[in-house]
């Protein structure tokens, strides 16, 4: 008969030895292989596992084995320089950007990887520009550096002009491509080397090598002098008088700088190795300690107060009122786990926390700390640590979970709107009630997956970020749910919006539920071109006219009219300005005034010159030189525009725009156009107005 593991008791409240990182990258440059020898450094595993054998201990899920790619956001505890690393190693295709977006708004650092050969790649952007959102400070790690074509310098550059941050390397390599032995730490004048027989578990040091000295001394000047122009001014101006004077500048102190200067998001430590091979992954692990924030060197997190709607804040103390993010829920079988990220306080097992959202109460039920799939009790979980929660039903992802007397609402990720949809019908009628569990249950964990039923056809519609990332809920459907089920083609998720300003009024005066009902607006409905979530909704009426209790009502009238557009598609890129109206003692009620909103807005649309608008997506594609041209053409004949290309040795990178429409099945097609060899990435980059002849070729089907 088993027995749980023992609990694991909380980190102490010594908050400075906490770190809490993810690992992000575009897709292929390394991030689980980097993760895979972070734990087996730190003695987290005994044995560290290989993508291409499907055997590492963060990609546990059977999709993930199988296609060697990151689905899920895995979470994992290790311990390092005696601090508790909390790490996330985070997906790199786009289809799954939700999982780095819910972990870069819960993270304090985060560890950039970028290929030595293919550089800052597309994904690579969108990642790092997520984190620029959270200001999340970082490192760089260079890696792959073992390859053929591989260039540390040029991905340093990259990371300059293409990120727009500015890179501290911190190393020099010893060797390149097949020769790459080790590196040179510039600021203790040491050569680290590993031997790839043993892991990489010893890491010798040794005396710079006398040809690289000269080159050793330059980029350590380099070092000094990014410091002395980026660094805070404290640090920066003791560096400063020590360089004029022309002294030796001792290594500690060049740490307590660049320290400072990370934290501040004004440098990026970079770092270069070959993950595969084991090597360079040692001082990335120094540098997390070193140079990333503990949560005692993030501001205190700030949020308002759910009723008052005032600022409101929580420092990173145990002994203040417990507040945390909800940001991944993750079905079980027996219990969804609900991943906290503690912000302030402590909470035990048993005790009772706050949805403000919910406004309800509800009873923790057992803590974990989490390795992969793995769960380790706990019996607490204290302000900077990450556990996932048994208990917390109905929670969502972005929920603020606090205590009642102190409440909060802190901010949520923000996730983009879908952008693909497919059919899917289970393959016996007696499935029907197993595939709505199984919709449900994902759609709550998923942030960036929906599900509707159509009122015209009765067909249910799954939507998402893309083809993959529906053909994974298709298979974990199968294998966590046992619902067997055909799925029809790809969709695009058609927007539309208002090409000209128009105006409305809607005036409700009607009876039902025993009671008398008295809503009256006038709104004013404009194009906004940044608007891409949704309508923005200003209320400009004062509250003799239209009380303040009514106004979120109206705000839910204006939402469920843009739900639905004229040509039945939802609406974005539109500002609502509700710019008169009425009330009426006592039949005025929100039911009337989300009524009157809903029909005002609906004909204010159909007044605005409704036009179709279709996703455009961002493209990078790697192509050898002698199929650039038949990939080209068939790009033309894709309506894509080629914003730019560049040349990599014997590739070509090509990067523009392409409608989602015409980029269904394209994989499959560059193969053949290359014979497997061009690689292509795809990510979302903006709605533009359809065609004229496509518009009425979709508004006509």
């Amino acid at each position: 008969m088993g027995h749980d593991p023992p609990k694991r008791r909380a980190a102490g409240p010594d908050l400075s030895t906490i770190r809490n990182i993810g690992i992000i990258a575009h897709i292929d440059a390394g991030k689980t292989t980097l993760s895979e020898r972070l734990l087996y450094y730190s003695g987290r595993i005994r044995t560290p596992g290989e993508v291409h054998d499907g055997n590492t201990a963060l990609d546990w899920m059977p999709d993930e084995r199988a296609r060697g790619i990151t689905i899920t956001a895995a979470a994992t505890t290790f311990r390092w320089l005696e601090h508790r690393v909390n790490l996330i190693d985070t997906p790199g295709h786009v289809d799954f950007t939700a999982e780095v977006e819910r972990s870069l708004r819960i993270l304090d650092g985060a560890v950039g990887v970028f290929c030595g050969v293919g550089g800052v790649e597309a994904q690579s952007e969108t990642v790092w520009r997520q984190a620029d959102r959270y200001r999340v400070p970082r490192l760089a790690f260079v890696n792959k550096l073992d390859r053929v074509g591989s260039d540390f310098g040029r991905v340093v550059e990259e990371i300059r002009t293409k990120l727009g941050a500015t890179p501290l390397p911190l190393q020099v390599l010893l060797g390149s491509e097949a020769d790459f032995r080790g590196v040179v730490d510039v600021l203790e004048r040491v050569a680290l080397e590993w031997d790839e027989g043993d892991r990489g578990a010893e890491v010798r040091r040794g005396e710079v090598p006398g040809p690289l000295r000269d080159e050793v001394e330059r980029a350590r000047e380099r070092v000094v002098e990014t410091l002395v122009d980026r660094a805070p001014p404290a640090a920066a101006d003791r560096l400063l008088q020590r360089y004029d004077r022309g002294e030796e500048i001792p290594a500690a102190e060049l740490r307590a700088a660049i320290r400072s200067a990370t934290l501040a998001g004004r440098v990026t430590p970079v770092f270069a190795g070959s993950a595969l091979k084991f090597r360079g992954v040692q001082p990335v692990l120094d540098a997390v300690v070193q140079y990333l924030p503990s949560p005692l060197d993030v501001p205190p997190v700030e949020g308002t107060h759910p009723e008052t709607g005032k600022p409101a804040t929580r420092p990173p103390d145990p002994d203040a009122p417990f507040a945390a993010v909800a940001f991944k829920i993750f079905h079980e079988k027996y219990g969804d786990l609900t991943y906290l990220r503690a912000y302030s306080g402590r909470i035990r097992e048993g005790e009772h926390l706050w949805n403000p959202r919910l406004k309800k109460g509800m009873r923790v039920g057992k803590i974990f700390e989490m390795h992969a799939e793995d769960k380790i009790p706990r019996e607490d979980l204290v302000a900077g640590g990450i556990a996932a929660f048994v208990g917390l039903a109905h929670a969502q992802t972005g929920d603020t979970l606090c205590v009642k007397e102190a409440p909060i609402l802190l901010e949520p990720p923000r996730f983009p709107q879908t952008v693909v949809s497919m059919r899917i019908e289970p393959k016996g009628a007696a499935d029907r009630e197993k595939l709505e569990e199984a919709l449900r249950c994902i759609d709550r964990e998923d942030p960036t997956f929906d599900w509707v039923v159509d009122p015209e056809t009765g067909e249910t519609l799954m939507q998402g970020m893309g083809e993959l990332h529906l053909e994974i809920v298709r298979s974990r459907m199968k294998q966590e749910f046992g619902v067997e089920a055909n799925v029809g083609q790809p969709r695009v998720g058609y927007r539309e919006t208002a090409s000209v300003p128009a105006r409305a009024e809607a005036r409700i005066e009607r009876e039902f539920g025993g009671r008398r009902h008295y809503g009256h607006v006038v709104v004013e409905l404009s194009p906004a071109g940044d608007a891409t979530e949704g309508p923005r909704v200003r209320i400009a009426v004062p509250p003799e006219k239209i009380p303040k209790p009514f106004h979120p009502a109206i705000e839910d009238g204006v939402r469920s009219a843009a739900a639905s557009g004229p040509n039945g598609y939802p609406v974005i890129m539109v500002s609502v300005t509700v710019a008169d109206g009425s009330t009426r003692v006592p039949d005025a009620s929100e039911i009337g005034y989300a009524m009157a909103a809903t029909e005002a807005v609906t004909a204010a649309l159909g007044r605005g010159h409704p036009i179709l608008l279709e996703p455009i997506m961002r493209f990078e594609i790697q192509v050898p030189e002698i199929y650039l041209g038949g990939v080209m053409n068939d790009l033309n004949g894709r309506r894509a525009v080629i914003a730019g290309m560049d040349q990599i040795r014997d590739l070509r990178v090509l990067r523009g725009t392409v409608p989602l429409a015409e980029t269904f099945g394209y994989t499959t097609e560059l193969r053949s156009l290359s014979q497997g060899r061009a690689t292509c990435t795809l990510e979302p980059a903006r709605y533009a107005q359809v065609p004229p002849e496509v518009a009425a070729r979709v508004l006509g089907s």
